[in-house]
């Protein structure tokens, strides 16, 4: 079913006590770099997902709460799902996996701008041995970078994709996150689809993800602007502290952050430091403007790069590095 006409606005139109409450998990899924995260920011209406245009930045499950006054909804942001060439590959394909075994709905995120591909169908092919009774909703993503006529052979060849795999989309529709496009109708698909149910977060809350993992998500988004070709893959982040200065004043508060840029091999330093620092320190005042942002007070931030000799490769250093 094409929902991209449906009117907007129908679930906020209504009472709240005209119905009842509705809670429950959703996850994205898809290829790398199909605008899962972009997307999940977009619906929570703020930054709980770290986006890059490099595929596979995604490393943890980030979970953002979108509150509705009929309905609780859990954005479960995924890794994209992919032909791992390293045990750090393995272990994200395996998070996917045994995350969209759990929740109750499953969005699968398909670029307009790309036609469907081999990884598409592998994932699809996944889905339709879904349990049938887990809805699952593809989602057009990207659509303000393609013409009308492209988008509309796009949701055709979605829909074909469902037909011959045996997958009944709940919904098919298309939004582009970083204009808003349909993303609060997305919203108003995704609500009745939850199963009844009192909000499992308290109001307010945006995310569960710990602060600590926050940051470190944020440094390391920082740190991967601008090195897309020399380390795609290579860098992860481990804040080690996060502690108020003593001997501040109440009006004056500062939070030191000490955290550590861990790297592959001793050549690829020189690639985050930068010459006389320089890349670093723009890594450092980058982050640390989101991270104020995130946790609302003055940061003191100390970043240290270090060596971990083919982490991605290490079960004990993946332990470490907390994968």
């Amino acid at each position: 079913m094409n929902a991209s006409s449906a009117p907007a606005g129908d679930t906020e139109d209504r009472a709240p006590g005209d119905a009842p409450h509705r809670s429950g998990f959703a996850c994205f899924v898809g290829r790398p770099n199909a605008g899962k995260s972009t997307l999940t920011n977009a619906l929570v209406g703020t930054k709980v997902a770290i986006t890059s245009n490099r595929p596979q930045t995604t490393r943890h499950t980030v979970r953002g709460i979108v509150h509705r006054p009929e309905a609780q909804l859990v954005l479960v942001d995924t890794p994209g799902l992919h032909k791992p060439r390293t045990l750090l590959g393995e272990r994200l394909n395996d998070v996917v996996r045994t995350t969209w075994s759990e929740v109750d709905i499953v969005g699968f995120c398909l670029p307009a701008d790309q036609k469907l591909g081999p990884g598409d169908r592998f994932i699809a092919a996944e889905l339709a041995g879904l349990k049938k009774r887990t809805p699952k909703v593809a989602v057009i993503t990207k659509s303000d970078l393609v013409p009308g006529d492209v988008l509309a052979a796009q949701l055709m060849a979605v829909d074909r994709l469902g037909k011959e795999l045996g997958i009944e989309w709940a919904e098919i529709i298309p939004v582009s996150a970083t204009e808003g496009s349909q993303v609060g109708l997305l919203g108003d698909l995704l609500v009745p689809l939850l199963p009844e149910g009192p909000p499992l977060y308290p109001d307010g809350d945006l995310t569960d993800e710990p602060e600590q993992v926050m940051v470190a998500e944020l440094i390391r988004e920082a740190a991967l602007e601008g090195v897309r070709d020399e380390l795609p893959h290579s860098i992860a982040v481990v804040v080690e502290e996060m502690l108020p200065r003593e001997d501040r004043p109440a009006d004056r508060p500062l939070l030191d952050v000490h955290a550590n840029i861990f790297i592959e091999r001793p050549s690829q330093k020189g690639i985050v430091i930068g010459p006389k620092g320089r890349r670093l320190k723009e890594v450092g005042s980058a982050s640390r403007k989101h991270i104020e942002a995130l946790l609302g007070t003055p940061v003191y931030l100390d970043l240290h790069v270090k060596v971990a000799k083919d982490w991605q490769r290490d079960p004990k250093q993946l332990r470490r590095l907390g994968f």
